[in-house]
């Protein structure tokens, strides 16, 4: 039971993901807040789309009091006022990094969910509340923070394995198919990547040029505490190579404040991220005290 807990909050950026790239960090862009949770509650892992007007914007919504994740959509006008709120998605699992998409005429959330033992796709059948199982991806390692790209004419999908703490932070896998929903092959060269600075996806790959970026976690120092940029070289179903492209700094408005960010995702002009602060008090820790004694019964009949 950890006395220091992570609390993060998510935040629209007004610009695009690709000058935020470009320029190595968010600076002076203009930030619209999501609201904040009860203490030790927190919305976390923002994707976002944009329909008839409307911003969509996907979170993991945590409360330490249960430890299981649940995914709700925040619905915002042009004017990032807040006009509807619900949740959409909630397994007896926990849920995060709801990776929302469009393709093949569908819309589709690939949601972080490595305590099940598998990776499952949506399928929006009333966007954007409504959501149905579609396909189990299977790969060669429980994923975490799996993200997908349509690159070269195929389906890429990139993240860390479940194997251990370690092995989350640290080894980037690869896979690849024709299809979507089907077919999955992991790259020969898994992990691609074994460092702590680079590996884990964080945010929407961008494609520019026929260049192919990716924000990942820095989780050299502590998880989640920042974001940087791969670049692509070499992405074919024989060969893979990657080069860290540097970092991307927090806003100005929360440096020296902000003790991490691990979202950077794009949503048409305007940028999602998510950023910590750390709390440290005996409440955090009696919460987890009083969960536990909550699931003692269980498991003595257990």
């Amino acid at each position: 039971m950890p006395l220091r807990k992570d609390i993060w909050r998510p935040a629209i950026v007004d610009r695009p993901l690709a000058d935020i790239v470009a320029a190595g960090g968010i600076g002076d862009a203009a930030l619209h807040w999501l609201p904040e949770e009860r203490p030790y509650a927190f919305l976390a892992d923002p994707f976002g789309l944009w329909r008839d007007g409307m911003l969509n914007l996907f979170v993991e919504h945590f409360d330490y009091r249960d430890r299981r994740g649940t995914i709700e959509v925040l619905i915002y006008d042009r004017d990032f006022r807040l006009v509807d709120r619900r949740r959409v998605l909630a397994e007896p699992w926990h849920l995060s990094y709801p990776f929302v998409f469009e393709a093949e005429g569908e819309t589709w959330m690939l949601p972080e969910a490595h305590r099940s033992g598998q990776l499952t796709l949506y399928r929006a059948t009333d966007f954007p509340f409504g959501w149905q199982r579609a396909a189990v991806l299977s790969l060669d390692c429980v994923p975490v923070d799996a993200t997908p790209v349509r690159c070269g004419g195929l389906w890429w999908l990139f993240y860390t394995a479940a194997k251990d703490r370690h092995s989350k932070v640290t080894n980037l896998h690869v896979a690849y198919s024709e299809s979507l929903t089907t077919g999955w092959r992991p790259h020969p060269a898994n992990p691609v990547q074994n460092n702590a600075l680079s590996a884990r996806p964080g945010g929407t790959p961008l494609l520019d040029g026929g260049t192919l970026r990716m924000p990942v976690q820095n989780c050299l120092h502590t998880y989640g505490g920042g974001i940087g940029m791969i670049e692509v070289g070499t992405l074919t179903p024989e060969c893979f190579s990657a080069r860290y492209a540097g970092p991307v700094a927090m806003p100005d408005a929360v440096r020296g404040t902000a003790e991490g960010m691990h979202t950077l995702s794009g949503a048409g002009a305007v940028t999602l991220i998510d950023v910590k602060r750390t709390t440290l008090s005996l409440r955090g820790l009696g919460i987890e005290a009083q969960r536990e004694l909550r699931r003692l019964p269980a498991r003595l009949r257990g």
